[in-house]
């Protein structure tokens, strides 16, 4: 009996493969010339995937600091109002009875444009908070290091006057 195949590295293999592929092609073909170095790449493809595919889009930072109006979030449901007291009814009527079936069609198609331009706003928010997030995180990293570094030669210098 045949030993059962481990899909795992299988998997990653693939999966490797593929996405040297990529970083190939984006390279060959007017990306960044900083794709040529492959561990690069694989940083910036972890970061941008974490991003799109290990957050909720709805629950993102940068929304929360844009004001209030929220217009960056695009609308896709069609809202018919009017400002006219007496006459307002009739023209909604007319809009609903008239004007909505002839321009149906064009509404259909500018609602899934609508929502995929809302996905990618939204993924593209997921991936400036994620790369500000590892900023944040290289920055604290830094400061550690350069007061570790400080602290230490301090401690030479205080050293160096204690046996002088």
């Amino acid at each position: 009996m045949d030993a059962p195949v481990q899909t795992k590295p299988v998997m990653d293999r693939i999966e490797l493969q593929v996405r040297e592929a990529i970083r190939r092609r984006v390279a060959e073909h007017g990306g960044s010339a900083e794709y040529r170095d492959p561990k690069l790449f694989e940083r910036v493809w972890s970061l941008l995937g974490h991003a799109t595919d290990g957050r909720r889009p709805d629950f993102l930072l940068l929304p929360e600091l844009l004001d209030e109006s929220r217009d960056w979030d695009l609308q896709t449901q069609l809202s018919l109002s009017s400002h006219r007291r007496a006459l307002g009814p009739i023209i909604l009527l007319v809009k609903r009875r008239v004007l909505l079936p002839l321009s149906r069609w064009l509404l259909e198609y500018t609602r899934e444009n609508f929502r995929r331009q809302q996905r990618v706003n939204r993924l593209l928010f997921a991936c400036i908070e994620e790369l500000a997030i590892e900023n944040a995180r290289l920055r604290l990293e830094l400061e550690r290091t350069e007061t570790t570094e400080e602290t230490e030669t301090h401690r030479e210098t205080e050293k160096r006057r204690q046996t002088e």
